[in-house]
């Protein structure tokens, strides 16, 4: 089984690199150093989607921010993915979000945005112990986060992430990533309990909006209003997108030891502890907030 997983993330790994380009199956079979069919086979037996459908489904993903975020013709994205027409690419994208692009460049909504996780890394949540080989640096700032609100979707009883995607799934981060957010990109919280319902989880996904945000709420989600805030920024060295469990370990071991009453501060347990993405070429980051220490 490592065998094929080692495969079939060289082939997504590939298909990050390449995805604007014309990828065959052949180039995916030098990647997974198997012939065609048997690399199409154990794609889409690990990853769920043949290689045409995960290259497709990405593409569409990626055109969807850009016509968020850009001005920019339909035409010029359709030839930039490599369809043929225009048709063919509006026809694609009502198919897999279920409105024109058009209309959504226009006034774009939420969407169920594809997520392409690693078959790699979704096999790494079963080790039940982890250990820091090497002591790594961290980087520790002060930031100021303002009155803001958060769209969440909240879990059952998760307090991490593995829990909270059995409970709710994974696929909420794609919804989250197709949102505006205040600092750019979507966040995990542990909720302190006067934001949390009962019956409903510790740690929840979101997005930060502005307080006069009045957009669309996408189904089963709800949203909360934070006031401003000072946390501590912790920011661990780059690392290999493989070895994210020991960045997270690392982070969290430093903030566990780390005494603010150093630079000024204590906790501020009122206000949600913060988890971003971990990206492995800026490091693993988490926030925590902190108030002035008038003792």
């Amino acid at each position: 089984m490592t065998e094929k997983i080692e495969a079939v993330q060289r082939m997504q790994d590939y298909i990050a690199s390449h995805l604007f380009e014309k990828i065959s199956l052949a180039d995916l079979a030098e990647a997974a150093h198997f012939s065609p069919w048997y690399a199409a086979r154990i794609f889409k037996e690990l990853v769920r989607f043949s290689p045409a459908d995960y290259i497709r489904r990405l593409k569409l993903s990626k055109s969807a921010l850009r016509l968020r975020d850009e001005n920019i013709k339909i035409i010029d994205i359709a030839f930039d993915l490599g369809f043929a027409s225009i048709d063919g690419y509006q026809r694609a994208f009502l198919r897999e979000f279920g409105c024109n692009p058009k209309e959504y460049a226009k006034a774009p909504i939420p969407l169920p945005l594809f997520t392409p996780y690693g078959v790699k890394f979704r096999m790494l949540w079963k080790k039940e112990k982890m250990t820091m080989e090497n002591i790594q640096n961290i980087f520790v700032q002060v930031i100021e986060k303002p009155a803001r609100k958060v769209i969440i979707k909240r879990g059952i009883k998760a307090e991490e992430y593995w829990s909270y995607c059995k409970e709710v799934g994974c696929d909420v981060w794609g919804i989250l990533t197709s949102m505006k957010s205040l600092c750019g990109e979507p966040v995990c919280l542990w909720l302190p309990e006067k934001y949390r319902k009962s019956g409903t989880s510790k740690y929840v996904q979101g997005v930060e909006t502005a307080l006069d945000f009045d957009g669309q709420i996408p189904d089963g989600f709800d949203i909360v209003e934070l006031p401003p805030a000072k946390y501590l920024m912790f920011q661990g060295e780059p690392f290999a997108e493989e070895n994210y469990c020991e960045a997270i370990e690392a982070v969290q071991k430093s903030m566990d030891r780390y005494d603010p009453s150093v630079i000024g501060y204590k906790w501020d347990e009122k206000n949600p502890r913060i988890q971003l993405e971990p990206v492995g070429t800026r490091g693993y980051i988490e926030l925590k907030a902190v108030q002035v220490n008038t003792k």
